[in-house]
Parts: structure tokens; C-alpha cells; sequence
């Protein structure tokens, strides 16, 4: 599945139109201030972060997308999943 690699820059833009100071913004996506003062500032974005970007700011077409392949995963055999 292919999803939007969000930017720092690009983040920062988002939150700063949301009015949202980093610590309230971050806190959404389970990082902290500092954290995401660092990923704004250009540090790559791991893809669990941007996984989660993606389905607060993604289309409604790639949250279902992401969704569906999660909720997937809690389908699968239990003899094919890794202990």
C-alpha cells in the first residue's frame, strides 16, 4: 500500500491552520513535543507517525484503504500469524 510521505514543513502547515500549539498536535499521534518539534524541523517521520497522518489528513479513500488492511490483519488464520 503506497500512502503520502508527509513533510515537516508540510506538518507544520497543518497544525498551524488546526491552531494547535506542538505539544496539543503531537499528543494525537502518541509523540511528544519534542518529537514532533523534530520532525517539523526535517527529521524523517517514521512510518507508524506517518501511517497515522495519513489517516487524520489522507482522503477518505486512503483511510478506508489503511483501515481495511489493518483490520485485515486481525482476520488472518492464527496459524499464519508469528508468535
Amino acid at each position: 500500500m503506497k500512502i503520502k510521505t508527509y513533510t515537516g514543513e508540510e506538518i507544520r502547515i497543518l497544525r498551524n491552520k488546526l491552531a494547535l500549539n506542538q505539544s496539543e498536535f503531537w499528543k494525537f499521534f502518541m509523540t511528544t513535543q519534542s518529537g514532533g518539534s523534530r520532525y517539523e524541523s526535517g527529521r524523517d517521520i517514521p512510518s507508524p507517525v506517518q501511517f497515522l497522518l495519513n489517516i487524520a489528513f489522507g482522503t477518505d479513500k486512503k483511510r478506508e484503504e489503511i483501515i481495511t488492511a489493518l483490520r485485515a490483519l486481525g482476520r488472518l488464520p492464527k496459524t499464519n500469524r508469528r508468535s
